[in-house]
């Protein structure tokens, strides 16, 4: 799976505002459909509670937070799969990414053109959906093919095609419905089986509402419907006024945009949440280094052990892992020094098979 989150939708949803705001790199952006044709590309940092605070209690001249990949990728509309609009130049782009973010329209505004001439949120998610099975449909089939002509290949290929051919009629039919592969229940054999066919409607999917300001407070029923409609892939739902993300992304310094945020009644931004669960979604974790030149968020892949850990920074570091110093950053935040953490027995040593926390802060062991 990329390490990296796809934005897509029907045209004139606000993916492109929405990217802008979160890159602060301006996307084409226009009323008019395909305005974004080829795929504007924007690394994020994570916002990081934890990092400022570490950097509080140990200062230092850097602090550099974890990052995210974000690709804008043009809007697929009706019969995308069947090359309509951009059609598979759009959807090779979508196979590239590990999560897909569905921004759908929630607002009202006579001024930008809704492809379909109507506000109908369920209804443009269905289109996505389908048009995304559709592709994985033509995949599944090709793949069919392929098996029934190696099953008659000797005894070896008839038990290959044997494993895989009921997997692939039971998706064929489920795509053939609109059904997107997830929502498929499979065994992590299964799953391991049609990997290789790096099917759209098999990645996570996070739902955006791009909604109007006053929605942000008072909700609408277009959320209540994209939310329900969620629920049933247990998928998450993040609400954001795009045309608000644009404003604040375009403030010169933070306490300018904390002000702005506050003036709206609001705690945090919206694209503060949807960058946090896309970091989360795509199965990316962070451990800490701290230090008087350099405090930095490291981003690492749920389950990794330390030598893994150590890889990330370098690979000299994976290869002459001798152990590693951890401690969480809780105990960081309670103890307020790490020479108190260090007194009160938190910080241990832990060597190759520990399995890297969330938030912990490392110092590895190494000889090259």
């Amino acid at each position: 799976m990329g390490l990296n989150c796809g934005i897509v939708g029907l045209p004139n949803v606000g993916k492109s505002t929405i990217f802008s705001a979160m890159t602060s790199a301006p996307a084409e952006a226009a009323n008019y459909p395909f305005c974004t044709i080829d795929p504007n590309v924007g690394i994020v940092g994570v916002p990081d509670r934890r990092l400022d605070r570490i950097a509080e209690l140990i200062p230092a001249k850097k602090v550099i937070p974890a990052v995210v990949e974000f690709v804008d990728i043009a809007g697929l509309v009706k019969g995308a799969s069947k090359g309509e609009g951009l059609g598979n130049r759009f959807l090779s782009h979508i196979r590239e990414v590990g999560v897909l973010v569905h921004v759908v329209r929630c607002f009202e505004d006579d001024d930008i053109t809704h492809v379909e001439n109507t506000i109908d949120p369920v209804s443009d998610m269905e289109t996505i959906d389908i048009e995304l099975a559709l592709a994985d449909l033509e995949s599944v089939e090709k793949r069919l093919s392929k098996v029934e002509k190696l099953s008659r290949l000797g005894k070896e290929g008839a038990k290959q095609a044997a494993l895989i051919r009921p997997l692939l009629i039971e998706l064929q039919k489920a795509l053939g419905t609109g059904m997107a592969a997830r929502r498929v229940e499979l065994t992590e054999e299964q799953r391991a089986l049609i990997y290789d066919m790096h099917l759209i409607t098999m990645k996570p999917v996070i739902y955006v509402c791009n909604v109007d300001e006053q929605a942000l407070t008072d909700g609408n029923p277009f959320i209540d419907q994209v939310k329900e409609t969620a629920a049933l892939e247990g998928a998450p739902v993040v609400v954001i006024c795009g045309k608000l993300e644009a404003e604040i992304a375009a403030l010169d310094t933070t306490e300018e945009r904390e002000e702005f945020l506050e003036a709206a009644g609001l705690q945090e931004s919206g694209l503060t949440h949807l960058i946090e669960t896309g970091y989360k979604t795509l199965g990316l974790r962070t451990f800490f280094t701290a230090g008087a030149d350099e405090n930095r968020a490291w981003t690492f892949n749920e389950g990794a052990k330390a030598p893994e850990a150590a890889g990330v920074i370098h690979t000299d570091f994976q290869k002459g892992f001798i152990k590693a110093e951890v401690y969480h950053c809780e105990d960081l935040f309670t103890y307020k020094t790490e020479q108190k953490v260090k007194e009160a027995g938190k910080l241990r040593i832990e060597g190759k098979e520990y399995v890297v926390r969330d938030g912990d802060i490392m110092h590895f062991r190494f000889n090259v």
